[in-house]
């Protein structure tokens, strides 16, 4: 073992009971950010490169290579771009009927691309609250020997001490990057949404085009 890993393990030890639900909060935030930072980047690699090709096949009559490359993509674009040439497909679609899937899917994407963001916020703002938590803890063991011992003496009051400063600066070291974290993903999901907006308006815009050219028989609901 050498003497870095020596002294994680003593400050660890040193630092008392709250010492454990911080690691637990530090394992979590870890696993959740790299988890979805996978997902993230996975979902908006091919992004732009499916709207222009769905759009090139879907414009020239194929759609059934528009829904192949939709279907060999991953991420939510591709998936609202599935869900509407599905119907698209069929060439007969109730009113308003490819809006309804179109909306319904991005939801519902929308809502996996937040998974795991509650966590993060979570472990953001409890990790702090655990080291001020241990803090306390840590000035009442101080205040503590000083009271069974009835004297001030430096020694006494160095280990409570030491509890406090331990605890809150893991508490800091942990809410800082899981926070940041946090920031960069609500970031890159609101691009992710705009690349969905755009998928959107795509498939609509094909249906659109698909009427004009009497391709595509659109059907009034009935009252």
């Amino acid at each position: 073992m050498d003497g870095s890993t020596y002294e994680l393990l003593s400050l660890f030890n040193d630092g008392g009971l709250m010492m454990y639900p911080l690691v637990l909060c530090s394992l979590l935030g870890v696993g959740v950010i790299i988890a979805k930072a996978w997902t993230l980047w996975v979902a908006h690699k091919d992004a732009h490169t499916v709207l222009e090709e769905v759009g090139r096949l879907a414009r020239s009559g194929d759609i059934d290579g528009a829904i192949d490359v939709a279907v060999a993509t991953p991420g939510p674009t591709a998936a609202i771009l599935l869900a509407g040439l599905r119907r698209i497909r069929d060439r007969k679609v109730q009113d308003g009927e490819v809006e309804q899937v179109v909306s319904t899917t991005g939801t519902i994407e929308l809502g996996f691309l937040e998974r795991g963001l509650v966590v993060l916020a979570t472990v953001a703002n409890v990790a702090p609250l655990m080291g001020f938590l241990g803090t306390v803890a840590g000035m009442i063991l101080a205040f503590a020997a000083i009271e069974a011992a009835g004297d001030v003496d430096p020694t006494l009051v160095a280990g409570g001490i030491k509890v406090a400063l331990l605890t809150t600066a893991a508490g800091l070291v942990i809410a800082i990057p899981v926070n940041i974290g946090y920031n960069f993903f609500v970031t890159r999901i609101d691009t992710l949404i705009v690349d969905m907006e755009q998928g959107a308006q795509e498939i609509l815009n094909i249906a659109w085009d698909l009427e004009k050219e009497g391709t595509l028989q659109v059907m009034k609901r009935r009252a």
